[in-house]
């Protein structure tokens, strides 16, 4: 009974002992493989270091070693910096990405806009507006449009005074009257007949209309000209 105890110890030893041999065969071979690698990399990278070397020699290049150690010294210490750009380079990607589909319904929207303009009329009505301006600056001279900026107050003011409704008024009457008036039917006045369609009321109060509107514009007219002598 012990001897078959110890046999199967020593069974179980040889079994342990072949996997540690099989371990130590298969890091052996990766070893081996890994030398082969790096003698294969190594041959290469001679290959091509001696092949840019002629490159450049040809080209009239001159290849300082001490600038290249420096460079590649630059680059190992700088690893992490060229990660954080590559990443940030990464993350650009994929926003550019999900902005695509953004951009290119942007695009659509502008067209769509584009062509309701279009259709609306706006883009003749700009080109009409810009032969507007062209006319503009043909009629008128630099002088013109200096003289134009220097009264632009007394012109907005005019401007502002004939937009009351009260003016708005009385020019939509003026105007209203006008158009009823049958300009080739108005009856001939001889001066006897003048005088007497000056008495009546309505004449009367032309009349005082008329000299008041003159009287005012005399009066605003002096006032002017003594404050442009102050």
């Amino acid at each position: 009974m012990a001897k078959d105890n110890m046999q199967e110890q020593i069974n179980e030893i040889n079994r342990k002992l072949d996997i540690v041999l099989e371990e130590v065969m298969a890091q052996r071979e990766t070893r081996q493989s890994l030398e082969d690698l790096t003698a294969d990399l190594t041959i290469v990278g001679n290959d091509v270091f001696k092949s840019t070397v002629t490159e450049l020699e040809n080209a009239g290049v001159e290849l300082d070693g001490e600038q290249v150690k420096q460079f590649m010294l630059k680059l190992i210490r700088n690893v992490d910096t060229l990660n954080e750009t590559f990443e940030m380079l990464e993350s650009m990607n994929d926003m550019i990405k999900d902005l695509t589909p953004v951009l290119h319904q942007m695009g659509l929207d502008a067209i769509n806009i584009m062509h309701e303009y279009e259709q609306k009329g706006y883009f003749d009505f700009m080109r009409e507006a810009t032969k507007i301006l062209d006319n503009i600056v043909t009629h008128f001279s630099v002088d013109d449009v200096k003289a134009l900026a220097d009264n632009a107050v007394s012109i907005l003011e005019t401007v502002k005074n004939l937009t009351q409704p009260e003016m708005l008024k009385a020019m939509n009457s003026g105007l209203v009257v006008y158009k009823s008036i049958d300009v080739r039917g108005v009856p001939e006045y001889t001066l006897f007949k003048a005088i007497k369609a000056m008495n009546s009321k309505e004449m009367r109060r032309a009349l005082g209309f008329m000299i008041t509107f003159l009287r005012n514009i005399a009066r605003e007219a002096d006032q002017r000209a003594h404050l442009k002598k102050l």
